[in-house]
């Protein structure tokens, strides 16, 4: 079976209602190119900066970025992976993602488990807990491509999460980031290739457009890695749309011919006390 998924590299700025513009216009034509299943980046409606976190957030069953992702699923008929938003329940905000099916329902919700709490001293700081509060739930959407599972960024540097998402069944993992220039040239496409290679899936990587200009700068190089650990599509630095169809057979023939997950030794990977 062959999807058609669209990954949509935008700039994002302060303004929350030219993000949403923007990303409204890349969508549809990622849905006119014949996209099924489209993603979006991490903190695609608010700068990825701390300050404004508060401000962006909203309610997910009121809020208007989450309205917006509904309809736009609807109109292009694709199942519409809402990279990430600052999302307030109560007195909390949380990174979440919100995924649509084709008719515009609400069919999965990831709060971000692991919080980007970083000091590379000359480089860069941020504390993603210090405004937070991190996720505890592993998700997984259906569709009749098969599962998927969804990680926000961080997410993506923990084995065990992709681990415990193949157990559950999943061909391929769509992660919303937001890599810097200094953690993104390091390990970005290495993460995705790994993580695809061990766990024989495919790999989505969404992150904003690079903006010189902004107070936290975007890696971009949005890509999709196969189960072999081959880079299918790679985006550049700016502004893009990828659409790009990947055969999912690739999943099961990659599993067949070169057996890990069978090949584990499960009774041997306890952890013992030293």
């Amino acid at each position: 079976m062959k999807l058609t998924a669209g990954i949509v590299q935008l700039e994002v700025t302060s303004n929350k209602s030219e993000n949403l513009k923007r990303a409204g216009e890349m969508i549809l034509e990622a849905g006119r190119r014949g996209a099924k299943l489209i993603a979006l980046p991490e903190m695609f409606n608010c700068p990825y900066q701390q300050e404004f976190f508060p401000l962006f957030a909203e309610e997910i069953n009121e809020g208007e970025t989450a309205a917006f992702l509904s309809d736009l699923a609807r109109k292009t008929g694709a199942y519409l992976v809402g990279g990430s938003i600052p999302e307030r329940d109560g007195d909390r905000i949380y990174n979440t993602s919100l995924t649509f099916d084709p008719q515009g329902n609400l069919i999965a919700k990831h709060r971000k488990i692991h919080l980007f709490d970083v000091s590379i001293p000359g480089q860069i700081e941020f504390r993603e807990s210090a405004v937070l509060t991190p996720g505890n739930d592993l998700t997984v959407f259906t569709t009749e491509y098969g599962k998927f599972g969804v990680l926000i960024c961080y997410d993506l540097r923990f084995p065990e999460l992709f681990r415990l998402l193949v157990e559950k069944g999943i061909t391929g993992v769509i992660v919303p980031a937001a890599f810097n220039m200094v953690t993104g040239p390091a390990h970005w496409e290495i993460l995705f290739r790994v993580r695809a290679v061990d766990n024989q899936i495919y790999t989505f990587g969404i992150c904003p457009a690079r903006n010189e200009k902004a107070g936290y700068v975007a890696y971009g190089h949005s890509l999709i890695a196969d189960p072999w650990g081959e880079i299918v599509w790679k985006a550049g630095a700016g502004v893009e749309l990828g659409v790009k169809t990947v055969d999912l057979e690739k999943v099961a023939k990659v599993r067949r011919e070169l057996p890990l997950l069978a090949h584990r030794r499960l009774d041997r990977y306890q952890l013992k006390e030293l």
